[in-house]
């Protein structure tokens, strides 16, 4: 019998051919330095901190466990109430802004007309900008000898205690999250924008509503789970604030220390030769239940509008 040829379209024979097969521990070869890296920068620090929190550490010393007593401890510290009113304020001052601000914005540049790629760029801008270096611009402008103060004064008003009065100083701090924040989501609204059907704004165009009611009934309902999105990350955001503070209010958190957030009660507690890590590790893992209970009421809302 003759040898069938390459191109009759005889199906060759299978000698000598062989069926390489993959080991079973070969996927986990390729999730390994991902589960490294999030077990050794994640999960680790975390199961750490949690440990950390019933004991006694410090900075040098490993500690004794001590139960409950750092939790105890924490509801007669007056610092702590500070803080969680200080950080619930910013949430409740921080979100409602950057959820409706950037949206305008995004409508506003979503227009194709000459130079509305500059106006994108340079609202973005503060969102790539260093977070010290805007902190430090704005700590100059807002100075009792800053050009903020030096205007209000040309003006005819007197000068304003930006960073020494703390409401000023905690209000001042949340404008400087807003502008920095900006930007950042207004790219999301821009994204979600696009997937609102022209139709529905030409339809109620016909119909004779103005731009206020087209917004209102067509804009509003279309990017509402954007809305959602951008109130739980900036809700985050604004409950962990520390940057912003920091800069503009210093180490010790304002004048008698009125300004100080959770995030830094943790800077202040548990950094230093004499630092209290135990402390420290239980005021962290308040913050994480905070902001996930956080996380988890913006969800629940967003599921009963849903229904």
């Amino acid at each position: 019998m003759r040898k069938a040829a390459a191109g009759d379209g005889t199906p060759h024979s299978g000698r000598g051919r062989k069926v390489r097969t993959h080991s079973p521990s070969s996927p986990w070869l390729f999730l390994a330095p991902g589960v490294l890296v999030v077990g050794g920068f994640s999960l680790y620090p975390f199961v750490s901190t949690v440990v950390n929190s019933f004991t006694d550490a410090r900075t040098l010393t490993a500690g004794n466990f001590t139960g409950g007593t750092n939790y105890r401890e924490m509801v007669r510290d007056p610092m702590f109430w500070t803080g969680l009113r200080n950080s619930v304020l910013y949430v409740l001052g921080v979100v409602p802004p950057l959820v409706v601000l950037p949206l305008l914005l995004a409508l506003l540049v979503r227009r194709s007309v000459p130079g509305i790629t500059f106006f994108r760029a340079a609202f973005y801008l503060p969102v790539v900008a260093s977070v010290v270096v805007v902190g430090l611009i704005w700590v100059w402008l807002l100075d009792d000898r800053g050009l903020i103060n030096a205007l209000l004064e040309a003006l005819g008003f007197g000068r304003a205690g930006f960073l020494s009065d703390p409401w000023l100083l905690l209000l001042s701090a949340m404008a400087v999250t807003v502008w920095k924040g900006l930007g950042y989501y207004m790219i999301i609204y821009l994204a979600a924008l696009t997937q609102v059907p022209r139709e529905l704004h030409e339809a109620c165009a016909v119909d004779g509503a103005g731009p206020v009611r087209r917004f209102l009934t067509v804009t509003v309902p279309a990017v509402r789970s954007t809305m959602v999105l951008v109130a739980a990350l900036s809700a985050v955001s604004a409950f962990k604030v520390f940057s912003e503070v920091y800069l503009m209010a210093g180490a010790t958190g304002g004048p008698g220390g009125e300004d100080t957030t959770l995030v830094m009660l943790v800077q202040q507690t548990g950094t230093g030769l004499s630092g209290r890590v135990g402390y420290a590790s239980a005021l962290s893992v308040v913050v994480f239940v905070l902001t996930l209970g956080l996380m988890l009421l913006v969800l629940r809302a967003n599921r009963r509008e849903d229904r």
